[in-house]
């Protein structure tokens, strides 16, 4: 194993965290996909490839590491951080930038027609048609808390017309929050060749996004209800993220998975005085690490970690 550098409060606490993270490489559960890791030199933006010692169909999950960034949310201070700045797949943790942008360039009150391309969206959905009016807000909403693609896509080409010219606001903003290991290439998360990110600029989006009152309110919510504009058709986005209502203090965020990214996760907790961050890239055993994460740096969060790869 590579030198450790840093401190926690006690050593017990130092030997928790260093056994979380040794077996991430070793140990997944069976529900675990594959995933990809992306590289780029410092100090560049990352040209996303797949390692040349990777066969197109090997089980990259295996090889890949997870990121982590554990920090005090009020201090800003890194109080663990493991692969944090190495670019990786984002998944739909993607959705903060593109609720960051409908936030500051939409208007929430618009009544939005859902396009064909919109509805035809993949995976996770609202199951919205062609032609149904919807409210900017409620796909806001459905797209945080349900993370669903439809209404993500539908939210979009409001704002700036199509996707493509919406991703170039996302892009802009990144450059102007200075996240310069993050690119996006598509608005909802899905993997793309350029669409990556780190631990690290994730965590920085987390905090200015957490920032904008609409942002944080809705992100803390378990579930929305969401009509149609003549409230004839009612749709209900559930919670993807299983620790709001099931772990003290959690506010949010956002969840991800792709078969690329793997699972991921950004979390928000307050605890009576104390704030923590936590955002994990290619998780194995997501809740369970989460809330080991969690539980640790509310008892040492006074402390800072850093923790190289095994």
């Amino acid at each position: 194993m590579k030198r450790s550098r840093g401190r926690l409060v006690a050593g017990a606490v130092a030997s928790v965290v260093l056994y979380l993270l040794s077996i991430g490489h070793a140990v997944a559960s069976a529900s675990d996909p594959p995933s990809r890791t992306v590289r780029a030199p410092k100090g560049s933006p990352a040209q996303v490839k797949t390692p040349k010692a990777y066969s197109r169909h090997a089980p990259r999950h295996l090889a890949s590491p997870e990121g982590i960034l554990l920090q005090d949310h009020k201090s800003g201070r890194i109080l663990l951080e493991h692969h944090a700045d190495q670019p990786m797949a984002p998944a739909s943790l993607t959705k903060i930038m593109s609720a960051v942008v409908i936030l500051e360039e939409g208007n929430l009150e618009d009544q939005v027609t859902v396009s064909r391309q919109a509805a035809a969206a993949h995976k996770i959905k609202l199951r919205l048609k062609p032609g149904q009016l919807v409210p900017l807000r409620g796909l806001l909403q459905a797209m945080l808390i349900r993370s669903a693609n439809d209404a993500c896509l539908a939210a979009v080409e409001h704002v700036a017309g199509d996707e493509e010219a919406f991703v170039a606001k996302m892009n802009a903003k990144a450059a102007t929050l200075g996240l310069t290991r993050t690119h996006f290439q598509n608005a909802c998360g899905f993997d793309m060749p350029d669409h990556y990110s780190t631990a690290k600029d994730l965590a920085a989006l987390t905090t200015y996004a957490m920032g904008n009152e609409t942002f944080a309110a809705i992100v803390r919510e378990p579930a929305a209800v969401i009509r149609t504009a003549d409230q004839r058709k009612k749709f209900v986005a559930r919670t993807t993220n299983r620790l709001l209502g099931t772990m003290e203090g959690v506010v949010g965020v956002k969840t991800g998975y792709t078969r690329e990214a793997g699972r991921c996760l950004i979390a928000v907790v307050t605890r009576e005085d104390k704030e923590l961050l936590l955002v994990l890239l290619n998780a194995r055993r997501r809740w369970w690490r989460a809330q080991e994460l969690i539980e640790l740096g509310l008892q040492s969060s006074e402390e800072r970690t850093d923790t190289t790869a095994p």
